[in-house]
């Protein structure tokens, strides 16, 4: 009988050291945990680029601010903010614009620099005979402090999902300034009936 002149070896043959194969196995891991860390980033920015809730409020930061058709410069002026610290709902995002809509429910985009974290809110604008009272405390049952009117402007410092602390600028000759207290949630536009912040 002739014997063959070599073997065929069922084993797969590795060129690569196992040291060389350990530092491979390694890096492959770290990839995958890379890719891991990374997705929710990924998928953070394509929902809306600030990474904040929309819809939400916030006020008008400018004395004079443009509201534009689109999401940039190059857009037409729809109409023109002329008084900053007015409450504005963000309803959509575009790198650094955002959609916003006003209390008569207008829609433009602001430049976000021209916006502010700030909470404002007006007062019942959909009861042209409201007549809410700003309150000593957070109960129904405390000292009204004044009373304040439809569409009244006031800068809201909390909420807490049923009273908001609020104060406001007293414009008539007699008076004090400013006054400070709690009004009812539900009686605010530019606050969410259940939200909550400090």
């Amino acid at each position: 009988m002739n014997s063959p002149l070599y073997e065929i070896s069922k084993k797969p043959r590795s060129f690569l050291t196992p040291s060389v194969q350990r530092a491979l196995v390694v890096l492959g891991l770290m990839m995958l945990a890379l890719i891991a860390l990374m997705v929710p980033v990924f998928a953070q920015s394509s929902s809306n680029p600030s990474g904040f809730e929309i819809p939400r409020f916030v006020s008008i930061r400018a004395q004079t601010t443009n509201v534009r058709t689109g999401p940039g410069t190059n857009y037409d002026v729809a109409w023109v903010f002329v008084k900053s610290g007015l409450p504005v709902e963000i309803i959509q995002e575009f790198d650094t614009w955002r959609k916003i809509r006003d209390l008569d429910g207008s829609e433009g985009w602001v430049h976000k620099p021209l916006l502010t974290g700030r909470r404002a809110a007006y007062i019942a604008p959909w009861d042209g005979d409201a007549k809410v009272a700003l309150l000593a405390w957070d109960d129904k049952g405390a000292t009204v402090r004044a009373w304040l009117t439809t569409k009244y402007l006031v800068l809201v410092d909390s909420c807490d999902g049923k009273f908001c602390a609020v104060s406001v600028k007293n414009s008539a000759s007699e008076g004090r300034s400013t006054y400070s207290g709690f009004v009812e949630q539900v009686s605010l536009w530019g606050v969410y009936p259940d939200e909550s912040f400090e």
